[in-house]
């Protein structure tokens, strides 16, 4: 929570100025730091339906820096649908992208302001539409995937196994 009026205007103007970013000024600006191992490794990005091509080319960076090759495909679509669902049902006016390695794991995941939890829906398989299997594919592609309520909304997350090299 903001802790005063002056707070409050400073994060609304920050806000604002990014939304005025464009994607490539949002790739310039944030492809290094999510490279970087060392350090958080989450973004803010506008919540908007050109975020998740820049979403999945940041995620594509990452992957392509840590040697994680065989996982840029999938990483990439699944990336694509935590997104889109991001941005079509949550009522932020912003999204955060989170890639993390861990030992054996890369993690991708995407924050929202909604505390809604997500739910796979079982679509029949004819005929095929072009919204509702988004966490099918996820489900389906991911090695572990989840949700987690966290204070101000909630995170969508998938897992790919990585095999460490010796």
């Amino acid at each position: 929570m903001v802790a005063d009026a002056s707070s409050w205007a400073s994060f609304q103007d920050d806000l604002a100025a990014l939304e005025r970013l464009s994607c490539d000024e949002l790739e310039r600006l944030y492809v290094g730091r999510l490279c970087d191992r060392t350090t958080s490794g989450e973004v803010r990005l506008p919540s908007r339906p050109a975020t998740g091509p820049l979403a999945r080319r940041l995620v594509l960076a990452v992957l392509g820096a840590w040697e994680l090759h065989q996982h840029l495909e999938v990483g990439e679509l699944l990336t694509s649908e935590l997104v889109a669902n991001a941005v079509r049902h949550a009522a932020g006016r912003t999204v955060g992208l989170h890639v993390a390695r861990k030992p054996g794991w890369v993690r991708v995941e995407v924050r929202d302001s909604s505390r809604s939890l997500p739910c796979m829906i079982i679509a029949e398989p004819l005929p095929v539409t072009e919204r509702g299997r988004g966490l099918q594919v996820v489900d389906d592609l991911a090695d572990r995937w989840g949700a987690d309520l966290l204070p101000r909304g909630k995170g969508v997350w998938f897992e790919l196994k990585v095999r460490e090299r010796v």
